[in-house]
């Protein structure tokens, strides 16, 4: 006679082996990316998806090219940061201008007056020549989209602004702010708007949002009392001040003088 509960225990036992290789085969594998591969292709002329890619392209290209080129202002003079040791034409022209675009805006959001600007000589990276001014123009001395950034320092901050440009020795761009390098290299007469320094005061200094971080080593940003974000690219007060101004005016006042 067969034995079926002997039977009955083995069947069980099959069954549950084969559910447990169901189970294991079902399981997700863990995968893993052991290479990767790729090559370059190149836009010619000699495959036929370029011809379907500039199609696409030109209308806008067109568009964006026609409103770059369009005449907004024109220079009396040649622009150039490479002429000057202390101050340049064009540094003199892009702190006057920022100067003058930040006032009306921090005025009317903060109900304070921006007295000085200061930007850095390495930022200008063209020319402006004689002649028409463009959009592009803009594009071309300002390519970085760097912000107006509107910084309260104390007075004291004001004499280490001077302290680094004399050390510096370069012409960064300076609106608002004039002193006297003496023969001991100290900086000597500074003057805020005509007016002389007074070091507990509280100065707005208008500036880019790359030097208010401490760019360039202008560690005297970092001590500032305050700090507003403008939100508007030095870039575009540029080109808002070529849309309002049929010639461009350039100040060649010296700002910067050496004690005889």
């Amino acid at each position: 006679m067969v034995n079926l509960k002997n039977y009955n225990v083995t069947l069980r036992h099959f069954v549950l082996f084969l559910t447990f290789l169901c189970l294991a085969g079902c399981s997700q594998q863990k995968q893993y990316v052991t290479r990767i591969e790729g090559k370059q292709i190149g836009i010619t002329a000699a495959q036929p998806e370029t011809n379907s890619i500039e199609s696409f392209i030109k209308p806008y290209r067109e568009h964006i090219d026609e409103d770059l080129s369009a005449v907004l202002a024109y220079s009396p003079e040649t622009l150039e940061k490479s002429k000057g040791e202390w101050q340049t034409n064009i540094g003199n022209f892009m702190a006057d201008v920022t100067l003058k675009k930040a006032r009306p805006v921090f005025e009317q959001r903060e109900k304070k007056q921006v007295d000085i600007c200061l930007l850095n000589h390495g930022g200008i990276r063209a020319m402006i020549p004689k002649g028409n001014v463009t959009a592009r123009t803009a594009y071309e001395v300002m390519p970085f989209e760097n912000s107006l950034i509107i910084i309260a320092l104390k007075g004291e901050q004001l004499q280490e602004i001077a302290a680094y440009i004399i050390k510096e020795k370069k012409p960064h761009p300076l609106s608002g702010l004039t002193f006297t390098i003496a023969k001991d290299g100290s900086a000597r007469k500074i003057l805020v708007n005509g007016k002389p320094l007074v070091t507990d005061n509280i100065y707005y200094v208008a500036t880019s949002d790359y030097l208010s971080n401490g760019g360039d080593n202008m560690a005297f940003f970092k001590k500032a009392v305050a700090s507003y974000d403008m939100d508007y690219k030095l870039r575009n007060i540029l080109i808002d001040y070529f849309k309002e101004t049929d010639t461009l005016e350039v100040n060649h006042d010296k700002r910067i003088s050496i004690e005889q």
